[in-house]
């Protein structure tokens, strides 16, 4: 038999399959007062002994009588409410909320924390992409959820249970041995160069054409577009100040400051978009906006504005897949083609890196790759 050890030790034996395990004690269960304990496997005495000596140094590292007292979801609730809430966008908040009442409580919140395991965790992944979606109605037919929304739940309790390894509730956090599904290439669509011109003049027609010449011409989101004061712009220097952005929620828009730090940013414009700009501007002398809504002299709402896109769309005889964001795809996509580096389009994008501004349009480069290799095919020829 083997020896009892105090909390924190372990002993050794061999059992009758063969295998050798390790059991050692985690602390005694609140509530019953029972002493709780756990296991290790191997196939070797030698191989059991590494083993349990690293889950003791772990256990050592975790307050148990306080992690016994968490549920996944009294945790991840309280996580969210002190560590995420506070420092998220409003938008951003509303996406965590709903996947943490929606999805990780309804079937894990009852778990203890301190036996949560990748295991569980996996299966929740794997049932949320077949049947995870939450039924609004009953004409729903398709039930699994997206890549990007797995994904999502995978990033939040991550962050969620990296903060329980911290605060020693948890020795390592179970999330780190999951698989995810990869993400989603979406083919991206753009305004065609050669359409460019149309779809221009039917800007131009509608009494739009500087909103959405500047557009095409800048890249910027749509938020950062229509949140845009005449004060922004510096028509010596042909610059515009990029500081803040619209959004609608809970049916009111708001003025917020840009997705990331990165999106903070002062870009150079064409000198036709500033000549459009100031001729705009002496429409409204008055009106701070650079581009009032002509029902309300304040900003455009963004619905609104994709409504105009659409439109324009049709008159210029365009796919009508194509969204407004699809015009920064369109601007990106004409600068990578005329040979601007990622690092300036990175930062007139107000991406991150330009590592991040090249994935996103690998579909580009590649074709320019292909192009540059048949040159260097052509060439080849010629000089044999």
């Amino acid at each position: 038999m083997p020896k009892r050890r105090s909390n924190g030790e372990g002993s050794i034996r061999k059992r009758k399959d063969g295998r050798w395990e390790g059991r050692y004690t985690i602390g005694t269960d609140p509530e019953t007062g029972r002493v709780q304990s756990r296991n290790v496997l191997g196939r070797t005495q030698a191989e059991v002994r590494d083993k349990l000596k690293t889950a003791i140094k772990q256990i050592e590292s975790v307050d148990v009588q306080k992690a016994e007292s968490y549920t996944l979801g009294a945790w991840i609730r309280q996580w969210f409410e002190v560590y995420s809430e506070p420092h998220v966008r409003e938008s951003t908040a509303n996406y965590y909320r709903n996947y943490i009442e929606n999805h990780i409580v309804p079937k894990l919140g009852d778990v203890k924390l301190a036996k949560l395991t990748s295991l569980q965790i996996q299966r929740f992944y794997n049932d949320a992409s077949t049947n995870g979606r939450v039924p609004k109605n009953d004409k729903i037919q398709n039930f699994s959820l997206s890549n990007r929304t797995v994904r999502g739940l995978h990033m939040l309790l991550h962050n969620c249970l990296e903060q329980a390894v911290r605060e020693r509730l948890i020795a390592t956090n179970p999330t780190d041995n999951c698989k995810i599904p990869p993400k989603e290439r979406k083919e991206m669509k753009v305004i065609p160069i050669e359409k460019i011109g149309d779809y221009l003049r039917a800007a131009d027609e509608r009494g739009v054409l500087p909103i959405f010449y500047l557009e095409l011409s800048s890249g910027l989101r749509r938020g950062e577009l229509l949140a845009l004061l005449w004060s922004d712009l510096d028509a010596k220097k042909r610059t515009i100040a990029v500081t803040k952005t619209v959004h609608r929620y809970s049916g009111e828009l708001k003025v917020q400051p840009p997705k990331t730090e990165n999106s903070v940013r002062t870009i150079v414009i064409p000198q036709q978009a500033v000549d459009l700009l100031i001729a705009e501007h002496e429409k409204h002398p008055d009106n701070a906006y650079m581009f009032p809504s002509p029902t309300t002299g304040t900003m455009y709402d963004p619905d609104a504005m994709g409504r105009i896109h659409k439109k324009l769309l049709r008159a210029a005889n365009l796919d009508s897949g194509i969204r407004f964001h699809d015009l920064r795809h369109t601007f990106s996509t004409v600068m990578i083609q005329n040979g601007v580096d990622a690092k300036t389009l990175s930062s007139m994008l107000g991406h991150y890196s330009a590592a991040f501004t090249l994935d996103t349009y690998t579909h580009v480069t590649s074709r320019m790759q292909e192009s540059a290799a048949q040159k260097m095919a052509d060439f080849m020829a010629a000089v044999m």
